[in-house]
């Protein structure tokens, strides 16, 4: 297996890239179909009856179906295909947040990306709406009791990721789900740093909204997904006018096509779509189980080494933590490390993350972020630690 994955990547043998929180590497397999779209059978879809645009319409079917069982979804309609997760969160902002009146609440969390704050923020000023917010602990883990005080009957949304780009926590986001429930909420989850690392299943979670990137699931750029249940997406209009999206057109007015043709206007990332299934098909071939557990044991490398780095502190240490360990050294700025750490060809994250607010809760500015994916080893996480062990001494000793 291990000789199949680096076959695959070819860029991961280039150095040890400990940056897949914010994208990963892209599969071979993945990069082929893209080559092959351009070369054989590019066409756009949908529009026209020749052979190359029926292929191009049918490949990019099969994609959406093969999301569908992916993500254990109910209906091919339910999938839509959107630019990333925060164009996703955007379209469910615009489009549901519609039904919102002045006074309703949206809760969130205080550890959101941008993605899962920004838009909610220009909806209630928009429609005088109220954002409440569910703390964490000093483990980066929700409080539930604070969450389930803040659950009233005002609450109409609660939007949080499944599991946190800043400290790996994964949140029990199915005893969210059935809680908000019971108030008649809905429920947005953020699945970027989910998809491709553990089992989704909006069945069983009951999600009313669930977005993701392709990007982060050793997919392409440029395409992004949004579930939504059947329901809501027959009541939501469409935000987006143009090609593909409409039913019939006259000069004072137009009718719109179905979901998810509705919310899908213009030529989309066809190519990207088509290639996303090779990506799909990758990690049910390795199997999703099997990432799971190789990501926890590099998790757990990962953290055994670093702790015993004098002057290191973790942020957050939840018992739920998958594949992204943020820290920060006392002795070196995160951005000095990032860099001399990549004089060694070792790639991390650093800066806010894009999660400002919380960063300011925890009284930090700047975090140094590694992440692990199906590519890294565990020799590597020994000679990531034993280079950050090599750069703090060195700065010591200056």
């Amino acid at each position: 297996m291990l000789d199949l994955i680096q076959k695959e990547f070819p860029q991961a043998k280039e150095g040890i890239y400990l940056d897949t929180a914010a994208t990963s590497l892209k599969p071979r397999c993945m990069v082929d179909s893209l080559s092959s779209f351009y070369q054989s059978f590019c066409a756009t879809i949908h529009r026209s009856l020749h052979k190359l645009s029926q292929d191009a319409s049918q490949k990019y079917f099969e994609t959406r179906s093969l999301i569908k069982s992916f993500i254990k979804a109910k209906f091919d309609d339910e999938i839509i295909f959107t630019k990333n997760t925060t164009d996703a969160i955007n379209l469910v902002a615009r489009s549901y947040g519609t039904f919102l009146e002045e006074g309703d609440e949206i809760l969130l969390t205080t550890m959101e990306h941008h993605s899962n704050l920004v838009p909610w923020q220009m909806l209630a000023k928009e429609k005088k709406l109220n954002l409440k917010f569910i703390p964490s602990d000093e483990n980066g883990e929700l409080i539930i009791s604070e969450f389930e005080k803040l659950l009233t009957p005002k609450v109409k949304l609660v939007a949080l990721a499944h599991i946190s780009n800043v400290t790996g926590t994964c949140h029990p986001i199915k005893y969210i789900i059935e809680k908000a429930h019971s108030c008649n909420a809905k429920v947005l989850i953020d699945g970027a740093q989910a998809v491709g690392h553990t089992k989704i299943d909006v069945m069983d979670l009951d999600a009313d909204f669930y977005c993701f990137s392709a990007h982060k699931a050793y997919g392409p750029f440029g395409v992004g997904v949004l579930y939504a249940k059947k329901n809501l997406l027959e009541q939501m209009p469409p935000i987006s006018g143009g090609g593909d999206m409409i039913q019939n057109v006259n000069l004072d007015g137009f009718t719109s096509q179905l979901a998810p043709m509705k919310f899908e206007s213009g030529t989309p990332a066809i190519a990207e779509v088509i290639a996303f299934h090779e990506s799909l098909k990758f990690i049910r071939m390795i199997g999703i189980d099997n990432i799971s557990k190789h990501e926890e044991k590099l998790t757990t490398r990962l953290l055994k080494n670093l702790s015993e780095i004098d002057g290191l502190s973790f942020v957050g240490n939840s018992k739920t933590r998958k594949s992204i360990v943020t820290f920060t050294i006392e002795s070196i700025h995160p951005l000095d490390l990032a860099t001399f750490l990549d004089f060694e060809k070792i790639s991390i994250r650093t800066g806010h993350l894009c999660a400002q607010p919380y960063l300011k809760i925890l009284n930090k500015t700047s975090v140094a972020r590694a992440s692990v994916g199906i590519y890294n080893t565990l020799e590597q996480m020994d000679i990531f630690a034993d280079s950050i062990l090599g750069i703090t001494k060195k700065l010591a000793a200056r």
